[in-house]
C-alpha cells in the first residue's frame, strides 16, 4: 500500500510530553483536516504505546464518511489492553511478534521478525494481500522511526503547531544516530499551507 505518515507536532519537532501526552498539539481545523486523510485511506495503523498513552479510536468523526478505515495495531508483545477505544466498534486488526494471547474483537496476525518485533515489511504485504492499498500511519515516535528506517514510508503529512516544547519532550521520528549530514532522510516538499493556525506540509522520500 501506498504509506503515509502522519505527524502533529510543534516547531523544535515535538509530538508528546515526556510522559507521552499528545493531546491536543494542533488546533481543531487540523485535526477536522487529518480526518479528511484519514477518510480517504483503507486503513489507519498505530502502535501499542500510542494506544496505552492517547487510549485513540483511530475512526473518521470530523467529516462524512461513507465507511470507516481498518483499524491496525502494530504491538510486538500483545500490550494492547483488553478495555482500549481501538477495540470497540468495528473489529481491530492487530499485528504481534508473540502468540499465546487473545484480545477482544480483534483479529492477531503473528508476524516476527529476527528481532522479536513485528515484521513491517510483512505486515505491509499482508494489508495488500487484504485489499489495502492506502494505509495512514498515525503512530509514536518509535514506530514512525521503525517504519522510516525499514523504507516503508512514501509520504509525510506533518502539521506544525506555533508553539515549542523543548529537548524533554519526544520528537517527531526516533531514527539512529547519524554521525553526517550526508546520512540524512531526505524530503522532497510537495506544499505548504496553513490550516486554521497551523502549518500543513506534504513532503515526499527525495
Amino acid at each position: 500500500p501506498w504509506v503515509r505518515m502522519k505527524i502533529a507536532a510543534t516547531l523544535d519537532g515535538r509530538t508528546a510530553l515526556a510522559n507521552g501526552k499528545s493531546q491536543w498539539i494542533t488546533g481543531p481545523e487540523a485535526r477536522q483536516d487529518g480526518h479528511r486523510w484519514r477518510a480517504r485511506a483503507c486503513a489507519i495503523l498505530t502502535g501499542a504505546g500510542t494506544v496505552r498513552e492517547d487510549d485513540p479510536q483511530l475512526t473518521v468523526r470530523e467529516v462524512p464518511t461513507s465507511r470507516q478505515p481498518l483499524r491496525v495495531v502494530a504491538d510486538s508483545h500483545l500490550e494492547t489492553p483488553p478495555q482500549a477505544r481501538i477495540l470497540q466498534g468495528e473489529k481491530a486488526l492487530v499485528f504481534a511478534a508473540v502468540s499465546g494471547k487473545s484480545l477482544p474483537n480483534a483479529e492477531i496476525v503473528v508476524m516476527p521478525n529476527a528481532q522479536g518485533k513485528v515484521d513491517l515489511g510483512k505486515m505491509l504485504e499482508e494489508l495488500a494481500r487484504r485489499g489495502v492499498n492506502e494505509l495512514h500511519v498515525e503512530g509514536g515516535f518509535k514506530l514512525n522511526g521503525s517504519l522510516v528506517r525499514e523504507g516503508c514510508v512514501d509520504e509525510f503529512l506533518i502539521y506544525l503547531n506555533p508553539s515549542l516544547l523543548g529537548d524533554s519532550a519526544q520528537g517527531m521520528v526516533n531514527l539512529q544516530e547519524m554521525t553526517s549530514l550526508d546520512q540524512r532522510v531526505k524530503l522532497k516538499l510537495q506544499s505548504a499551507e496553513m490550516v486554521g493556525e497551523d502549518l500543513r506540509i506534504l513532503a515526499r522520500l527525495a
